[in-house]
C-alpha cells in the first residue's frame, strides 16, 4: 500500500505516468534489495553471536547460547590446537571473527604486549610490544600479573589496558597503534585487574587504587578524556590497602534509564554512562571488590571482600544513598573474592577462592547446596547448554549441570592452571592457562 501511494504521488507530480509493469518491476527490485539486506544483517547477527568481545563475554556475565561444547577435554582429547604464550598475563582471551586477542608482560613488568592468535590455526599472528619498558614497575601481589585486565574488541579495533601503566587502541587489521594513554595516575599497589568496557563511543576505565579512586571515560576514537569521576567514598580506614578494588563495571537499563554499575571498596555505585554523574550508591563495607556485577530478576548482584566477604543483592534505581531501602538480601558464606558468580534464571552459582561451590535461590538468597571441589580458584566460570565450567589454579576443570541439585558431569585436567577466564566461540572453548592458549572442540 505504501508503494502504491508513493507511485501515485510520483505520477501526479511528474510529466509521465507509471505503468503497472513499471510498478511490478520496481516492487521486485525493492524486494530483492530488502532480501539482500536481510541476508547481510543475518550474517552479521550470526557473526556477532560467535564473538566474545570483552571480559566474561558479550553481556559480561559468562553466559553463552552455544550448543555442542565438549564436556570432556584435555591435552589429548577434543584438542583443536595449543599455543604457548610468552610472559605472564592473566587477561582473558577475547574473540572477534577469526582473531583472538590477549595481553601479556614480562615477569618484572618492564615490557608489555598485545598478542593476536588465529582462531583456526592457533598461530600467533601479532606480538606487539606496546611501549618502552618501565624501569620501576609498581609492586604487585604474586597472585596478580602486570597484564591482568582483559582487552575489549570490536570490528576493526581492540583496546588493551594495563591500569595506570597504559591503555592503547590497536587497528586489528594492521596492528597499528591508533592512540595510547599513559598519563592516568593510580598506585594499584597489588597490581591492576579492572577490565575496560565499551559504552557507545566511550571506553570506560576503572582506577581503584591505594591512593586514587575514580572512573574515566575516554573517547574510543581519539583516546581523549570525556569525563572523570572521583569515587568520594568514606572508607572505614586511612589504610590505602583497604581502598583498592579490581572490579569491571556493567551497564544495565532500569525504567528507561541506563546505569553503569561499578562495585568498589566500601560501596557499589551507579553512574550515568554518558556524563559520569553518580545516580545512587549502596554502602557495602569491605574492600578489594573484584567480581563484575550481575543483573537479573530485577536485582544487581555484587560481592565484596576483606572485612567480611559478602554477596549483596540490590534493587537498582533510585537516587543518592539507597542502602537502607534497596538491599534485598545479603549473605556471607563461601563468597568468592575473585571468581565471579554465574546467574542462570533464578539460580546463582559460585565457587569460593578455596573451592567451595554453592547454589543459591537468586531471588531470596536461600542456599540450595554446597560442594567442595578442592583446589584454589581465581578464574570466573562460564556456562553454555545448561552446564557450568569451573577452572582452578592447578589445572583442574569441573563441569556441572546448572540445577537446583548438585550434579557433576565431568572432571578434566590441564597441564597448567587457569587465572584467566575462558571464552566461548561457536562450539569451542578458548582457554588460557598460565602457560598456553587452547582451543577445545568436539572431534568431528
Amino acid at each position: 500500500m505504501v508503494l502504491v501511494r508513493a507511485n501515485v504521488l510520483m505520477a501526479q507530480y511528474k510529466p509521465f505516468r507509471i505503468s503497472i509493469f513499471d510498478f511490478v518491476s520496481d516492487f521486485g527490485i525493492r524486494i530483492s534489495i530488502l532480501a539482500a539486506v536481510a541476508v547481510v544483517l543475518l550474517a552479521k547477527s550470526v557473526a556477532a553471536a560467535n564473538n566474545w568481545p570483552q571480559f566474561r563475554g558479550p553481556n559480561g556475565d559468562g553466559l553463552s547460547d552455544a550448543v555442542g561444547l565438549p564436556v570432556t577435554f584435555g591435552e589429548s582429547e577434543n584438542l583443536r590446537w595449543k599455543t604457548p604464550i610468552h610472559g605472564k598475563g592473566w587477561s582473558s582471551p577475547v574473540v572477534w571473527g577469526k582473531q583472538i586477542w590477549l595481553t601479556t608482560a614480562t615477569d618484572d613488568g618492564t615490557e608489555m604486549f598485545a598478542v593476536c592468535v588465529d582462531l583456526d590455526s592457533g598461530k600467533v599472528t601479532r606480538d606487539i610490544k606496546l611501549w618502552d619498558s618501565h624501569p620501576n614497575p609498581q609492586f604487585f601481589n604474586p597472585k596478580n600479573s602486570y597484564a591482568t585486565p582483559t582487552p575489549v574488541v570490536e570490528e576493526g579495533r581492540v583496546y588493551v589496558h594495563f591500569g595506570s601503566f597504559g591503555t592503547a587502541a590497536i587497528d586489528t587489521a594492521s596492528g597499528e597503534r591508533l592512540w595510547t594513554r599513559q598519563d592516568l595516575p593510580c598506585n594499584h599497589y597489588r597490581g591492576p585487574a579492572s577490565s575496560p568496557i565499551l559504552v557507545d563511543n566511550l571506553l570506560v576505565l576503572t582506577f581503584d587504587g591505594f591512593d586514587l579512586n575514580y572512573l574515566a571515560a575516554l573517547d574510543k576514537r581519539t583516546g581523549e578524556t570525556v569525563w572523570r569521576r572521583d569515587r568520594n567514598i568514606q572508607y572505614d580506614t586511612d589504610n590505602g590497602d583497604y581502598h583498592k578494588a579490581f572490579s569491571t563495571p556493567k551497564v544495565i537499563e532500569v525504567s528507561g534509564r541506563r546505569e553503569l554499575i561499578s562495585p568498589s571498596a566500601g560501596a557499589t555505585a551507579a553512574y550515568d554512562p554518558a556524563s559520569g554523574d553518580e545516580l545512587w550508591r549502596v554502602r557495602s563495607g569491605g574492600a578489594n571488590a573484584a567480581t563484575p556485577p550481575l543483573f537479573g530478576n530485577g536485582l544487581v548482584y555484587c560481592t565484596t571482600a576483606l572485612g567480611g566477604w559478602q554477596l549483596f543483592a540490590m534493587r537498582p534505581g533510585g537516587s543518592g544513598d539507597v542502602t537502607a531501602t534497596h538491599v534485598a538480601w545479603k549473605m556471607n558464606k563461601a563468597v568468592p573474592t575473585r571468581p565471579a558468580p554465574i546467574l542462570l534464571d533464578d539460580l546463582l552459582f559460585m565457587v569460593s577462592d578455596n573451592s567451595v561451590a554453592s547454589c543459591l535461590d537468586a531471588k531470596s538468597g536461600t542456599p540450595l547446596w554446597q560442594h567442595r571441589f578442592g583446589g584454589d580458584f581465581s578464574a570466573s566460570p562460564v556456562s553454555a547448554g545448561g552446564r557450568i565450567y569451573f577452572f582452578d589454579e592447578g589445572g583442574g576443570v569441573q563441569v556441572i549441570e546448572g540445577r537446583r541439585e548438585f550434579a557433576q558431569v565431568a572432571t578434566n585436567r590441564l597441564e597448567a592452571g587457569c587465572m584467566a577466564s575462558p571464552a566461548i566461540v561457536g562450539r569451542s572453548l578458548i582457554v588460557r592457562t598460565k602457560t598456553d592458549l587452547y582451543r577445545f572442540e568436539l572431534a568431528q
